[in-house]
């Protein structure tokens, strides 16, 4: 909840009286907002000699995202049809991959969060980089972990890597919807302040200068997971009904640009990351070209939009 603005002032006893005569600070006020629902992000935990072993959201929604998504390759991989041939590896062979993919996530996700975002910090705490469990992840960290996961599974069994890589990433909505979700419930990441009627009031978000009341925040992580995942994933898969798996790279490349393109978008409701942010810099903008710049999240993604677009291109080229 933000501050409140009311200051307490000499011989004033009555908490009420204070809060009559405190200077009303200008700024937009809040007319409607959406209380945070306060899920608890522990679902289960039990004491094991004194140590206590929890099930978090966040961690399960990992544990789905990596699942499902092990599942949905396994299918695609069984239908040939879909391929226009043969498919870029044997289904039984998903679940060795899957060993591959939750490495490939963690580590890179963790890594990318450690050098992207805070790369100061943990290069004065190096013993807190194995904390995982603190949080602290990187989506575009991951994805480059995945990345490296395809290329060393392909080139150790002699996949397509590139077909494989189409495989993975028609699933990969799939995690980040999860993921997404998993971020609403922790309350955290979440948007800048808004007056809109779909405000939600998150815990421990401090209201800017001039807001009289607790402020509201766009709930970015909802618009993340209907975009990045829901929306791209459906994207997706109307391409793979239409053939799109036929042509090597095409999906890749719609993810890509898919992705690039929602997050580019989304990073404009969502507030940045507080070591970016300063009174100079209320946005948090990395990169500032006048009053215009880009966040570290578009930063980030204008490369995979780049890729996606240039993918999609030579795709086109070859049929």
């Amino acid at each position: 909840m933000g501050r409140s603005p009311a200051v307490a002032k000499p011989g004033l006893t009555s908490p009420g009286a204070a809060v009559m005569q405190a200077p009303q600070l200008p700024g937009p006020p809040m007319l409607h907002a959406v209380p945070f629902p306060m899920i608890d992000p522990v679902i289960v935990a039990v004491d094991v000699f004194g140590v206590e072993l929890a099930l978090r959201w966040y961690a399960l929604a990992y544990i789905a995202g990596l699942v499902l998504g092990w599942r949905y390759v396994a299918w695609l991989c069984a239908r040939p049809a879909l391929w226009g041939g043969a498919s870029p590896m044997p289904a039984r062979r998903a679940e060795d991959l899957l060993t591959w993919m939750v490495l490939g996530v963690i580590l890179g996700g963790r890594l990318g969060f450690v050098l992207f975002y805070q790369p100061a910090y943990f290069a004065a705490n190096p013993v807190e980089i194995l904390a995982v469990w603190q949080g602290g992840m990187s989506f575009h960290g991951g994805f480059l972990g995945v990345v490296a996961a395809v290329l060393g599974f392909s080139l150790r069994n002699g996949f397509d890597a590139l077909r494989l890589g189409d495989a993975v990433a028609a699933a990969a909505p799939i995690g980040i919807f999860f993921g997404r979700l998993a971020n609403f419930v922790n309350g955290e990441l979440w948007g800048r302040p808004t007056t809109l009627p779909w405000g939600v009031v998150f815990p421990g978000a401090d209201c800017p200068p001039g807001w009289p009341v607790a402020c509201a925040r766009h709930p970015s992580q909802l618009y993340q997971a209907g975009l990045e995942g829901l929306a791209l994933g459906l994207l997706l898969l109307v391409a793979i009904r239409r053939g799109a798996l036929a042509v090597r790279g095409r999906v890749i490349g719609l993810f890509l640009a898919g992705y690039g393109l929602a997050r580019v978008f989304v990073e404009g409701f969502r507030q940045a990351d507080a070591q970016f942010v300063s009174p100079e810099n209320p946005l948090g903008h990395v990169l500032r070209l006048g009053d215009w710049g880009l966040t570290m999240g578009q930063l980030l993604s204008l490369p995979m939009l780049a890729a996606g677009l240039a993918l999609l291109a030579w795709t086109a080229r070859r049929t």
